[in-house]
């Protein structure tokens, strides 16, 4: 509270704001735990399946004696030990487009850290045609970009992507760092446009190597003849 344009009205901005994480691996345990740290009042958690060893090189929120169990159940335990004051929707499935409308009922911002375009392009969607903000993050090996979309001001997903690119998939070669370098970002972006403060990355993308520490950001055009943001949207 004690940054200059954020205070204590910034605070109680977040503190009524409910955010949707989606999922909580890599990418999502470090923005649900970054926004419960920062006091947002509810976060929404989707993720299905249950921890693997595997995923415990990046996902922060998993503990070793949890594995085997709900991923989801594990991310909400450790951040009510975190801030016990925050209220948490817990949904063992990933975002599709049959449910979409449950996920995202009620949220004020959403944060897309999904893998699989599948799940984006349902969230982008989603974003655009209820105009709630969407912070977008991907990462892959040692790179990683990040945008942040609203309906009416900003290209959208489909814009960037008409179509999915094929090397994403659910399982990819990652380090933790960078998951947690992106992540910090993301909650950073999300915490920016809730409250007001800052300039957020709309119609700019910004992509990292960390092998070489070299950020780029480039400018972004919405497409007037996109299926989803452009008028009228697809349905």
């Amino acid at each position: 509270m004690w940054v200059n344009d954020f205070g204590e009205a910034g605070q109680s901005i977040l503190k009524s704001s409910c955010v949707l994480v989606t999922r909580v691996g890599g990418l999502g345990s470090v923005v649900a735990y970054e926004l419960a740290a920062a006091g947002v009042g509810h976060l929404v958690l989707a993720h299905a399946g249950n921890i693997k060893f595997s995923d415990l090189n990046r996902q922060l929120l998993m503990t070793h004696a949890r594995v085997g169990t709900p991923r989801v159940d594990c991310a909400a335990e450790r951040l009510r030990e975190l801030n016990p004051h925050i209220q948490i929707t817990t949904w063992d499935e990933n975002a599709t487009c049959g449910n979409i409308e449950k996920l995202c009922s009620g949220v004020d911002l959403i944060v897309d850290c999904a893998p699989l375009f599948s799940e984006r392009f349902a969230l982008n969607r989603a974003a655009v045609e209820k105009n709630i903000p969407l912070v977008e993050c991907a990462m892959y090996e040692l790179e990683f970009q990040l945008t942040s979309i609203q309906r009416g001001t900003t290209a959208c997903l489909r814009c960037l992507y008409p179509e999915a690119v094929g090397h994403w998939n659910r399982e990819f070669p990652v380090f933790g760092a960078v998951s947690g370098s992106v992540g910090a970002l993301g909650a950073m972006e999300a915490i920016k446009i809730l409250t007001g403060i800052g300039k957020p990355l709309h119609s700019r993308l910004l992509r990292c190597d960390l092998r070489t520490m070299e950020f780029q950001t480039v400018q972004l055009q919405l497409d007037p003849n996109c299926p989803v943001c452009g008028s009228p949207p697809e349905r």
